[in-house]
C-alpha cells in the first residue's frame, strides 16, 4: 500500500503534536521512524491508521483519503503502544477471539503466526501470566495474523531480548519480501538500520529524512 501524508498537522489544546508532515511512502518497503518518547511518532501512526483525525491536511492510503473515503486503511495491521488482551484467556484463545470478528483466517493460521513470533500455540498459561516480552510478541502476532498489506508497528522491540529482536528483524524482512508496506517506529537506531529501507527522524512533531 502506498501512503501519503499531505501537510498533516495535529494540535491538541493548542499544542502542536504533528507539524506539517509531508511524506510519500512507497509500497513494498520498510519505512523507519526514529524518535524519543513524546516526539510525535505514535501520533503519526494513529493518523495513518485513522485512529485520530488531523487538525489540518490529510492521509491518503492507496489513493483513498483516510477519514473521508474510508474510515481506516482497507488492509492494515496495527501495534500501537502497549498491547492489551483478555487477561484470563491464553494467547491462542485471545487471537481466536479477535479472528472471529472478520472470519478471514482459520485456526491453523493463528497457530502458525504464534510460532512465527516465538510463542507456543499450545501454551496453557493465561495472558495475565505472560512476561512483558511474551505480551509484546502476542501484540505483534495479532497485527500480522490476517496478512494485511499495510503494517503499522510502534516500538515493536519493546521488552524483547536480543533473541526476540533478531526474530523481529527476520519477520519484518519476510513481510517485505511478501510485498507488504511496513511503517515501524523505534528509538533503537541499530534495529532500524537492520530492517528499514529509509529512516526518518521525528522530533517535536517534525519529520526529517535521516542523514
Amino acid at each position: 500500500m502506498y501512503v501519503v501524508c499531505d501537510h498533516v498537522t495535529k494540535k491538541i489544546k493548542n499544542r502542536v503534536i504533528l507539524n506539517d508532515i509531508c511524506l510519500s511512502l512507497e509500497k513494498g518497503k520498510i519505512h523507519g521512524f526514529r524518535g524519543y518518547n513524546g516526539s510525535g511518532k505514535t501520533m503519526l501512526l494513529r493518523a495513518i491508521a485513522g485512529l485520530i483525525k488531523p487538525s489540518e491536511g490529510k492521509v491518503i492510503v492507496d489513493q483513498k483519503t483516510v477519514g473521508k473515503d474510508v474510515p481506516f486503511p482497507e488492509s492494515v495491521g496495527v501495534l500501537i503502544e502497549y498491547p492489551s488482551f483478555i487477561p484470563d484467556y491464553t494467547g491462542y484463545k485471545n487471537l481466536l477471539f479477535l479472528a472471529k470478528i472478520r472470519n478471514k483466517i482459520d485456526e491453523e493460521t493463528i497457530r502458525k503466526t504464534l510460532r512465527l513470533v516465538g510463542l507456543d500455540p499450545e501454551d496453557k498459561r493465561k495472558y495475565k501470566k505472560y512476561s512483558l516480552g511474551m505480551k509484546q510478541r502476542l501484540g505483534i502476532a495479532q497485527a500480522i495474523m490476517e496478512d494485511p498489506e499495510l503494517l503499522l508497528l510502534d516500538e515493536p522491540t519493546n521488552a524483547l531480548d536480543e533473541k526476540g529482536i533478531q526474530l523481529m528483524v527476520t519477520v519484518l524482512k519476510q513481510l517485505k519480501q511478501a510485498g507488504k508496506t511496513v511503517i515501524v517506529t523505534s528509538h533503537d537506531r541499530d534495529f532500524l538500520e537492520q530492517v528499514a529501507d529509509d529512516i526518518y527522524t521525528i522530533s517535536e512533531g517534525v519529520v526529517k529524512i535521516a542523514q
